[in-house]
């Protein structure tokens, strides 16, 4: 592993160059990775792997959208396609790859065909922390890993085609075979990670909870929502407002953070915008910090994984989440960022 500094704090890291590709192929050469679930991370990390000549089958529910997703991405019935317990029962490798709900109603099919010397692969460390909530106790005589791509399956996917990479963190639950850590960053490697960080599944999942709450999705459309209706209500047009809170972020600022850091974004921008800038990014830490601590305390706490098992377990639930999601297409700001996207040059 590669000790790297990180802000003054030296980590341990695996990069591709310490752990290439070759290698990785030749730690899993007698595998056959199963990929459980061709939902959200599913096919990303399938089709990076199969690309990067890894030996892998997809198991999917048969006559469902996603069966039929998979078909389309190239997945052939009976050759490299099964329904989800042949999959499970083929596989030398299993990676759980359904949402933290569909692992929770599948987990009494799956676990008969975790025989001795299998791996069972996570990309979410929420099956194995709250297994008082889950049911999920795997056996003893097999590898737990866990390797968990920061960001969605979508992104690892388009990363990957564009030749780079997308950061991921690794963990060892349950080393059986003695070869857990070979193989989880084996796997890692093979996904199309930029470079591997360790963690454990406990970490994991309170940091991505912390995180999907947070700045990655709810604190961000909150934030979105404030100054849009700030702009609104003092008589911008929908136009400037979106431009001004969305599109002129995503579309300029964040891409310069990505690149190069947060002081070179400031640096890029006029003067005035860097005093602004530094003038207020305190005030909304201190104004926000408070909720990031009431939420960390409740995801480690456990209450935020309760009420996702008791929202997401519901019959009607993905009938009430579009209904959630409907609200968020139909409000004026995204429908204002419909109309911009169309606007944008390579849509002309």
């Amino acid at each position: 592993m590669a000790l790297i500094n990180f802000g003054g704090v030296e980590e341990n890291v695996v990069t591709r160059e310490e752990f290439p590709l070759d290698k990785a192929r030749e730690v899993l050469k007698d595998d056959i990775i199963a990929i459980i679930g061709y939902g959200v991370q599913g096919p990303g990390q399938a089709l990076n792997l199969k690309d990067n000549g890894f030996n892998v089958i997809v198991g999917q529910r048969k006559n469902s959208p996603t069966w039929d997703k998979a078909i389309a991405d190239g997945w052939v019935p009976g050759e490299t396609l099964f329904p989800i317990e042949e999959a499970a029962a083929k596989g030398t490798i299993i990676q759980f790859l359904l949402s933290d709900a569909g692992q929770i109603a599948v987990w009494p099919q799956l676990k008969p065909h975790l025989t001795a010397g299998k791996a069972l692969y996570f990309s979410h460390g929420f099956g194995i922390t709250y297994k008082e909530k889950t049911g999920i106790l795997p056996p003893a005589d097999v590898d737990v890993i866990l390797v968990a791509p920061k960001g969605s399956g979508t992104s690892l996917r388009r990363l990957f085609v564009a030749g780079k990479g997308l950061n991921s963190s690794f963990a060892i639950h349950q080393d059986a075979t003695g070869k857990a850590r070979e193989r989880v960053i084996a796997l890692g490697i093979g996904v199309g990670s930029g470079y591997l960080f360790e963690t454990d599944f406990y970490k994991e999942v309170t940091s991505d909870l912390t995180g999907e709450r947070g700045t990655l999705m709810g604190a961000i459309q909150g934030i979105f929502a404030a100054q849009y209706e700030v702009l609104r209500a003092n008589g911008h047009s929908p136009s400037e407002a979106f431009n001004e809170t969305v599109e002129e972020l995503t579309q300029s600022l964040m891409p310069l953070v990505a690149e190069n850091g947060m002081d070179w974004m400031y640096a890029n921008c006029s003067t005035t915008a860097q005093r602004g800038a530094l003038d207020w990014w305190k005030p909304f830490r201190d104004a926000t910090k408070p909720v990031f601590e009431q939420l960390y305390n409740e995801v480690k706490a456990g209450n935020e994984a309760q009420r996702s098992i008791d929202s997401n377990g519901k019959v009607d639930y993905r009938e009430k989440l579009e209904q959630e999601l409907e609200e968020l297409r139909e409000s004026e700001m995204w429908r204002a960022g419909k109309a911009v996207r169309s606007l944008r040059p390579e849509n002309s």
